[in-house]
């Protein structure tokens, strides 16, 4: 079968220009795709013109994923076919270890959380399905960060903007660089009371059947000095991997 180059170059643009959140520009998107100008411009500004990519009007025009697109990505979520594969993995986990179970996905500089699965006497958790919170200051987001392509994560995290949520809370680039870093070497990763003074969680990250990473799981519970959450970590991780497995991923993490 004969693909259509023209819709293959715009397919390669909408994907380049998702992967920036602090925009490209036209010159950018030749040299990474390597098109000529021309045909560059023409496609773009169709995009443009569609909604599908928004254009910042600076002193070089940048370009950033638009309105169209976005509305796209969220009717994909919500019809997301691999939710009803990984909904009844995660309700009888969240009953086996007792605590409140999350998937979520990252938006830009914040997670959002898709599913919420609960055991039989859950406690009360503000985070509600739809929800979003920082990257930075959550195990979901910390999980997905790690594991993005180190391009991604730098994009992402170069537009950052760090708040204080509780006394524990990362407020710096550095320190989440180097959180990151422990994440990738266990597999996993801990909100230690960053969020919420109360409560604790631990998350890993899910990965899709081209190695990719699609979002992430979480147990939260009210924080208990006398709990392992390290043993917790590697539970969770464990968790993930089945979830990833069962998605068609092969590779290892």
């Amino acid at each position: 079968m004969k693909l259509n180059r023209t819709t293959l170059r715009t397919v390669d643009i909408l994907k380049l220009v998702s992967k920036r959140p602090d925009g490209i520009t036209l010159d950018e998107i030749c040299e990474r795709l390597g098109l000529p100008k021309t045909s560059a411009y023409d496609i773009v500004t169709t995009l443009v013109q569609t909604g599908m990519i928004h254009v910042a009007r600076e002193q070089k025009q940048r370009y950033h994923i638009g309105l169209t697109a976005y509305r796209i990505g969220i009717n994909y979520t919500n019809n997301l076919d691999f939710i009803s594969v990984i909904e009844p993995v995660l309700k009888a986990f969240a009953r086996e270890v007792g605590k409140t179970v999350f998937f979520g996905v990252r938006s830009e500089g914040e997670i959002i959380y898709i599913c919420k699965f609960e055991p039989e006497n859950p406690i009360i958790t503000t985070a509600t399905v739809g929800s979003k919170n920082p990257l930075y200051c959550t195990s979901l987001g910390k999980a997905i960060l790690a594991f993005e392509e180190e391009d991604v994560a730098g994009s992402v995290m170069d537009r950052l903007k760090f708040q204080q949520k509780t006394g524990r809370t990362i407020v710096s680039r550095e320190a989440l660089e180097a959180e990151l870093e422990t994440v990738r070497e266990k597999g996993y990763a801990l909100d230690a009371r960053e969020l919420e003074e109360h409560m604790e969680c631990v998350g890993a990250p899910v990965f899709g059947q081209d190695g990719t990473v699609i979002g992430a799981i979480s147990v939260s519970s009210l924080y208990k000095p006398a709990e392992d959450y390290e043993a917790l970590g590697r539970l969770v991780h464990k968790k993930a991997l089945e979830l990833s497995r069962l998605l068609g991923y092969l590779g290892k993490f």
